[in-house]
């Protein structure tokens, strides 16, 4: 006893503490069932990140594309691989997925314009254009222009209309219309063809904008190409019963004068179905058909789209 008590006061005076071994923290984890663990442990390095892939290298840039290179044409193709933007001049032109595009040239384009494309190695490829002038129907008037403008009242209607026309036309579908070869809505005498002008003393006068066609009151006419009805609208001062049909990449057509409207706004309209009849409503001399193509803010001639009539 004596011995035992002098063998714990050693302990006690090195001032240590000893723990027996059924209380340490192995026998502990041992007991309530967890896995034993290290009392310190080296923390364990961190991952080396893998290197990020090497983006593949875009093949040299080459436009493909085809059309009518003129004022108030068109052409249609494929950018080159890789782009993500497209310009005409400083116009956007939209692009399908697979890198398609229409773009096209107003009835008072200049001689020449530049596709630009920024591709996603962020380089850009031009590919310069040649634009040729026409000779438009041109009528020299030896009298004065009308004088004065639009009536206060006449402009109180007016302006609701061309807000509609503008919000119509700003309007962006799924339409796919402008991959097709378009055809005649309908066909008849051309009454009218675009671009002519009448120029009133050295004062030039509006041009026109459209291509009338005048088969007769009554006549039926179709689709040009597949679209989507944007805007449906009866009673418009000037326009009458009008239709605008989206052909999808900025692409629209208008038919002015109708007597009767067959489709309304948001139908999906197949390339041949009757839109409507011929009539006269509106502002118009005659019966006939106004039908005008657009292309962003650029007027086109319709008659470059379908040729002659067969």
């Amino acid at each position: 006893m004596i011995r035992a008590a002098t063998a714990s006061l050693a302990v006690l005076a090195a001032g240590c503490t000893v723990v027996p071994a059924a209380e340490q923290p192995q026998a502990v984890a041992a007991k309530q069932g967890a896995p034993a663990r290290a009392l310190s442990s080296a923390p364990s390095p961190a991952p080396t990140p893998a290197p990020a892939p090497v983006p593949a290298a875009l093949p040299p840039a080459t436009f493909a594309f085809s059309g009518e290179l003129t004022q108030g044409g068109w052409i249609r193709g494929v950018a080159p691989a890789g782009t993500v933007s497209l310009m005409l001049d400083d116009a956007p032109v939209p692009m399908a997925a697979d890198g398609s595009f229409l773009a096209a040239f107003d009835r008072d384009a200049g001689r020449s314009a530049t596709l630009v494309a920024t591709r996603s190695d962020g380089t850009t490829a031009r590919q310069p254009l040649t634009v040729s002038p026409r000779d438009w129907n041109i009528e020299h008037i030896n009298a004065a222009r009308r004088a004065g403008g639009a009536s206060e009242s006449f402009m109180q209607r007016r302006q609701p209309e061309l807000e509609r026309i503008h919000a119509a036309r700003a309007m962006k579908t799924d339409a796919a219309g402008w991959r097709q070869d378009f055809i005649w809505p309908v066909k008849g005498r051309i009454s009218g063809r675009f671009g002519s002008q009448r120029i009133y003393r050295g004062e030039p006068g509006s041009y026109h904008t459209g291509i009338d066609i005048a088969p007769g009151a009554g006549t039926p006419y179709v689709a040009p190409a597949d679209g989507v009805v944007v805007l449906a609208a009866s009673d418009f001062s000037l326009e009458g019963n009008l239709l605008i049909i989206d052909h999808g990449n900025g692409l629209n057509s208008a038919f002015l004068h109708s007597q009767r409207l067959d489709v309304k706004q948001g139908d999906h309209v197949k390339q041949g179905q009757q839109l409507g009849l011929i009539g006269s409503s509106g502002r118009a001399t005659g019966p006939h058909l106004h039908w005008s193509l657009m292309w962003g803010t650029s007027r086109l001639d319709p008659l470059l789209f379908t040729g002659p009539q067969g």
